[in-house]
């Protein structure tokens, strides 16, 4: 953070509820801090009127915004205006702001695409399977089929959500190639070297031994594989999947990565992964 606030420092905030447990401040305050920018961050605990928190943020000056649940879907009526690939997804996680009032972009599916490019993981032309189908589930199974995936593949405990998952997607890339399963039916999955997304709350500490699939049948069809889940930093699943041989990485690099796409979008730069590195050194400190 900067030695001293002053006149000419910008705020930057988290709207949600809860926030008290959020790490973002971290990262940005940490941003800022490695880029020497006049910057700081802070969570805003909103709880029942959101659109008098966007307006009121844009008339008090405020730089940027995330947003946080349970705000993504509804904050979209209270912008300026909506990124394509946001209004696609249909949820908003980071408000920018513009002459006339925010403008909503959805940083959670950069996010998630950068994080695993930085673990060697490509989903172009590969073969990919979606744990879920919530929130995180929506942006990830877009930024595959925007990624060229081959085939996408949607485990829930649901069949009907994974289906409308699969519906909302098609609609944008009528080509991609988009299954709807419930969680029990993965033996109708190729029988090797998938690309694994877990976007489930499931393991999430203080649950860290649980597992949305805990069959070795499953795993062993898995070379590659994510979970959105970054605490405890090595969870269940990543363990069953590095038990049948595969490679697994957890959430932390998504967290890092889809806050830095926000602090790059208000502050129009570019962050190299040289700064990334000394952030997630603070982000691996706290936790």
């Amino acid at each position: 953070m900067i030695e001293a606030v002053n006149g000419e420092t910008r705020l930057c905030g988290l709207i949600g509820s809860p926030v008290a447990h959020t790490l973002s401040p971290v990262i940005h305050n940490g941003l800022a801090a490695v880029l020497g920018h006049n910057l700081v961050y802070v969570p805003f605990l909103v709880q029942k009127d959101l659109k008098s928190a966007v307006l009121g943020a844009f008339d008090l000056n405020i730089l940027g915004v995330n947003v946080t649940v349970p705000y993504k879907k509804e904050v979209m009526a209270y912008l300026a205006g909506v990124d394509e690939n946001a209004g696609r997804i249909g949820a908003v996680n980071t408000l920018v702001r513009t002459e006339n009032g925010y403008k909503g972009y959805n940083t959670d599916y950069l996010g998630l695409k950068r994080a695993m490019e930085s673990e060697g993981i490509f989903v172009k032309g590969r073969d990919v399977v979606v744990l879920g189908a919530g929130g995180a589930a929506n942006a990830a199974v877009y930024m595959c089929a925007q990624s060229g995936a081959g085939r996408i593949y949607i485990l829930n405990r649901t069949k009907k959500r994974a289906e409308e998952l699969a519906g909302r997607v098609k609609e944008f890339f009528p080509d991609v190639e988009l299954t709807a399963l419930e969680t029990g039916q993965y033996e109708k999955l190729p029988k090797e070297s998938l690309i694994a997304l877990q976007t489930t709350s499931v393991g999430l500490h203080p649950n860290a031994d649980q597992a949305v699939i805990t069959e070795e049948a499953f795993y062993k069809r898995i070379a590659q594989a994510m979970d959105i889940v970054y605490n405890p930093a090595h969870t269940r699943f990543m363990q069953l999947v590095e038990a049948q041989g595969g490679f697994a990485c957890g959430g932390l690099k998504m967290l890092l990565y889809q806050a830095v796409t926000a602090y790059e979008l208000w502050n129009k730069v570019s962050i190299d992964e040289a700064v990334c590195r000394q952030v997630s050194e603070l982000l691996e400190k706290q936790l």
